[in-house]
């Protein structure tokens, strides 16, 4: 489930940058690019998080 919610807000909030983004810029927005976007910054999350954050619980702090 927390994959799915990781895809859902980044392309909720990647798309809705690119299009604050592109209208202050004067582009045209293209849904497709940002998606593509959004998709690959969710894999590098979800990476990043399955491989640098320990996931076994620290015997002393």
């Amino acid at each position: 489930m927390r994959i799915f919610w990781t895809f859902f807000w980044s392309l909720v909030l990647i798309n809705m940058s690119a299009y604050v983004v592109s209208s202050m810029q004067g582009f045209t927005y293209d849904f497709v690019i940002a998606s593509i976007i959004s998709v690959v910054f969710s894999v590098f999350v979800i990476i990043l998080g399955e491989a640098l954050i320990p996931n076994e619980p620290v015997d002393h702090h």
